[in-house]
């Protein structure tokens, strides 16, 4: 392998990140295409007598070969039968460039019939109150030969995480398979009935055999594209451990998995290392995107086994379920330039997979130039024990729906990992507001924790998780806190996890509901900060009780903490649908005595600069800044009224 030396792929431990990657050179070639006359899986392969599906050529393929798929849709799951033997000498699967290659794991249906033989009434004999028309379509058993994701449900495998009491279990009940009317999926519902209230809804027959379902128009579904979902996986071997293998530019849609663990994804290296997966679309898979590790705990290892080493670039991952890349226990992982969008629309955000991003006991990594937002019920980024040496870099978390954290550091002990030059906006929090106690009069003054705060709604966030390094990000409009960490002693690992010596040097926090920093205890650091728009006392040690609660002044003269950083009052903008940014003066504070407004910073020219953080060497836009003072966040220069396009992917 070779460094990657680049200023933002320089790990906390001072070593660039290890580039495996080599230019190819093929010495064969197979052609699939689908829509060719003359494609016969029987053929030789060729441009001429290319092969009808993707799985004739994978079954031949041999290191060294590309595989070019040609524009067209292929419903199949691809099960390579060997990899390639060395960077030099890999298996690609690459799409042609003469439209879009797509893989779908489900099936056209086209014999539908009424349905009339459940009732719509409720059981109370309340009227429908409409006029729904139900179809029905009645499974093909050649067609789901193997797997029939209508006959098992979500959650079928791990399932010791749940807390029944805090659980709703409906969509972890629910059928793993979907329906799809023209690309758009109707919404699964857990009884006949329920179909007369949703437009647009589905529901599975007990033995799985039988799908009825009702138009968003109760309309004609031989008007409408009708796709069922009938495989599990889009591209997958079957054999673990296949590696060197190459996925480029295709779509994989519609893969029915159940959800994780185990971890087994629309496109999968299953437990294979030394992939690339690139420029790759990725819509609708049930549970999860990819997946790039050791697939479950439960499996046995081997003495000589290596996991991880992928490279992820470039890819958009929509509506995944559950997690849009999983990767446990995987190491040297390179993501970067992906847009993972949409994740989490299952709700399952109680469980141990729940993430656009989930990773366990990661180690050597490198997250840049990425893309999350619009993440349901989940985190965007979940890195989960055992992390270390990972830099998390230049990447964009927006718009975390009813989401707890944006990103969660879990039990990660030893070694520092990183997150530099990030922005991370709008993080909505999850909980019930009806909850939040409304006590009245002077009480509240006097409580000694923070034991009976039920609101979240954090930048970043950690249970037991030592070392962390944050540096020069933008954190804003937080429910809660920018950052948050809990300690969890009693979680035996070798230790437990105490929440200290987190570093939080330059950064920007932004309009955050309740504070800009949480620290658990006062064994942390915290320099050069910016805090623009807080509200009072949003600086906080939260242990020993009685917590306390400061502003910057305070902050300074009780723990010595942000002697360089600084108060400031103006408006940021940040349009998450263009991903673009804007500064702009700020509306006059109500009452200069009450805010002290005199000790805020409304002039951007006036901003203070700040020593710069050693182990960050660039800015947001991957610039090398050195090591002079600089202001603080991921910016160099702060501008009022510039539009500023904070897409941080390179895509060529």
């Amino acid at each position: 392998m070779a460094a990657l030396k680049e200023a933002s792929a320089l790990l906390p431990n001072g070593q660039y990140f290890d580039l495996w990657e080599v230019e190819q050179l093929y010495d064969r070639e197979l052609h699939v295409d689908c829509n060719n006359p003359a494609a016969c899986d029987s053929g030789d392969g060729s441009a001429e007598h290319p092969f009808k599906t993707i799985g004739a050529a994978a079954a031949i393929a041999e290191p060294g070969t590309r595989v070019l798929i040609h524009g067209g849709i292929y419903r199949e799951t691809v099960r390579p039968a060997r990899g390639g033997e060395s960077p030099e000498r890999m298996i690609a699967y690459e799409a042609a460039g003469d439209g879009e290659a797509i893989i779908k794991a489900s099936i056209v249906a086209t014999d539908f019939e009424r349905s009339t033989d459940w009732n719509l009434m409720r059981f109370r004999g309340e009227p429908v109150g409409e006029d729904p028309v139900i179809w029905q379509v009645k499974l093909n058993p050649d067609e789901f030969r193997g797997y029939n994701p209508f006959m098992a449900v979500n959650m079928l495998h791990d399932r010791l995480f749940i807390e029944y009491d805090k659980t709703d279990m409906t969509t972890y009940l629910n059928r793993r398979g979907m329906v799809f009317v023209d690309g758009k999926p109707l919404t699964q519902v857990a009884l006949y009935n329920q179909m007369a209230g949703i437009p647009g809804s589905y529901w599975v027959e007990a033995n799985g055999q039988i799908v009825h379902f009702r138009l968003e128009d109760d309309g004609d579904p031989k008007d409408h594209l009708i796709e069922l979902t009938c495989r599990e996986q889009c591209f997958a071997p079957d054999i673990p451990f296949l590696s060197y293998i190459k996925v480029k530019g295709l779509t994989c849609a519609h893969a029915a998995m159940g959800a994780p663990v185990p971890q087994r994804g629309a496109i999968s290296c299953f437990r294979g290392h030394h992939w690339i997966i690139e420029d790759c679309t990725i819509d609708w898979a049930n549970a999860t995107g990819i997946d790039c590790g050791f697939e479950c705990w439960h499996r046995p290892h081997q003495d000589d086994e290596i996991v991880g080493y992928t490279i992820i670039r470039r890819n958009k991952i929509y509506d995944a379920g559950v997690c849009g890349i999983a990767g446990m226990f995987a190491v040297n992982l390179l993501v970067e330039d992906n847009l993972i969008e949409g994740t989490g629309w299952q709700k399952m955000e109680l469980s141990w997979e729940a993430g656009g991003l989930k990773v366990h006991n990661c180690v050597d990594s490198l997250y840049r130039r990425n893309i999350f937002t619009k993440t349901l019920r989940a985190d965007h980024m979940w890195m989960d024990c055992g992390n270390e040496n990972n830099r998390v870099t230049q990447n964009l978390f927006l718009d975390g729906i009813e989401q707890r954290e944006a990103i969660f550091m879990e039990a990660t002990r030893d070694e520092v990992n990183l997150f530099d030059n990030n922005i991370i906006w709008n993080v909505e929090g999850r909980f019930n507001e009806d909850d939040v106690p409304q006590i009245a009069g002077s009480a509240p003054w006097y409580a000694m924790d923070e034991s009976d705060n039920i609101v979240n709604g954090y930048g970043i966030y950690g249970e037991g998780t030592d070392f962390l390094r944050i540096s020069n990000n933008l954190i804003g409009k937080c429910r809660s806190a920018g950052y948050f960490q809990k300690t969890v002693a009693f979680r035996h690992m070798g230790r437990g996890g105490t929440a200290r010596d987190a570093k939080l040097y330059n950064n920007i926090f932004y309009d955050c509901g309740e504070a800009a920093i949480k620290f658990p205890t006062a064994d942390n650091e915290s320099e050069g900060n910016l805090f623009v728009k807080m509200p009072p006392s949003y600086l906080r040690v939260l242990y020993p009780a009685p917590t306390q609660c400061l502003d910057l002044k305070a902050w300074r003269r009780f723990r010595g903490f942000d002697l360089t950083g600084a108060d400031a009052h103006f408006t940021i903008d940040i349009d998450t649908n263009n991903f673009t940014m804007e500064l702009s003066p700020a509306p006059a504070l109500p009452n200069p005595r009450i805010f002290r407004t005199g000790e805020k910073i409304t002039d951007l020219e006036l901003l203070p600069k700040v020593k710069a953080d050693e182990c960050v060497p660039t800015d947001f836009f991957g610039n090398e800044v050195g090591t002079a003072d600089r202001i603080a966040g991921p910016f160099t220069k702060l501008e009022e009224r510039v539009v500023i396009n904070i897409d941080p992917r390179k895509l060529k």
